[in-house]
Order: C-alpha cells, then structure tokens, then sequence
C-alpha cells in the first residue's frame, strides 16, 4: 500500500478542552484558536511533520474585518490544543472491527507528537496538550463550523 502519511483535522475552535477521567483533571484548554487532532503514520518522518505543522500555522482559516477565510493561525496568534489520535489511521475496509497497523509506533508517534508542540510553543502560540495515549474527553466549540482534514501526502 501507499506511503504512510501524518494526518491532521483541524477544527476552529472558540473554545476546546482536554479533561482526563481517570486523573480527574483537565489537561488543557484553549479559547479562539485551533483544535488539532494529530495522527502519526508508521513511516512518517521529521519532513512529513514540518508540512503540516506549516500548512496549520499559515493555513488561512480565519475570518477578516470582511468575514471572509483570509487570516492564519499565525496573523490572530491563534492558541492550540493538540490532541494525538492515533484512530485517524482506522482501516475499516474488512470485518467490523477498525484495523490500526498503519499507525506509527507509540515511541515514534509520541516523539513525532512532542516535535510538533514543541514548534509551535517556539513560535511563541499558547498551546495545550492531551496526555499522549490516554482515555480522554475532548470537548470544543467549532467556530463556523470550520473543519480540515489535512495529511502531508497532499504535497
């Protein structure tokens, strides 16, 4: 099958949270921004993950003075909450249960993960996590509504 690819879907949020059952605690939340729901493939690398961490930040999906798609994450400072979710890479085409083999290791896909927060925490965007392979409940309030499904095969 095909080259394995980091997905992404993006969603604007005014508002998005992580809350952990098990600990009881909220592990972060953001108000106007994006929700990233990030996915890592097993043979993904360090140039797979500078493309989409690019195409979010400068991807133009938030409304002008005119209300039209004219801004980036980067020109409103946009603040992230980046949530790993390995289920983007569910093959349901046989049987009923979803097969996950093309998603990356856990190691890798933390390592791949971390990298990604990291780059935007260097830029300088408030930016809040899940807890990498934990149950969580996530909760938004999608501005638009406004969702993108990004991978970096989309090159």
């Amino acid at each position: 099958m095909g080259v394995m690819v980091i997905r992404a879907v993006i969603q604007r949020v005014l508002q998005s949270s992580v809350y952990l059952p098990e600990d009881r605690i909220v592990t972060g939340e953001v108000e106007q921004g994006l929700l990233v729901l990030l996915a890592v493939g097993v043979s993904d690398n360090e140039e797979d993950l500078q493309y989409i961490f690019d195409k979010i930040v400068h991807l133009r999906i938030f409304e002008d003075e005119d209300g039209k798609m004219n801004l980036s994450a980067k020109d409103v400072q946009a603040q992230f909450l980046v949530v790993s979710q390995f289920t983007l890479y569910a093959d349901c085409r046989k049987g009923r249960r979803p097969s996950f083999t093309k998603a990356a290791l856990p190691d890798k896909a933390n390592l791949l993960y971390e990298q990604f927060v990291s780059k935007l925490r260097e830029l300088g965007f408030k930016t809040e996590t899940g807890k990498f392979a934990a149950h969580m409940q996530v909760s938004l309030v999608n501005d638009g509504p406004v969702t993108i499904i990004l991978d970096s095969e989309q090159r």
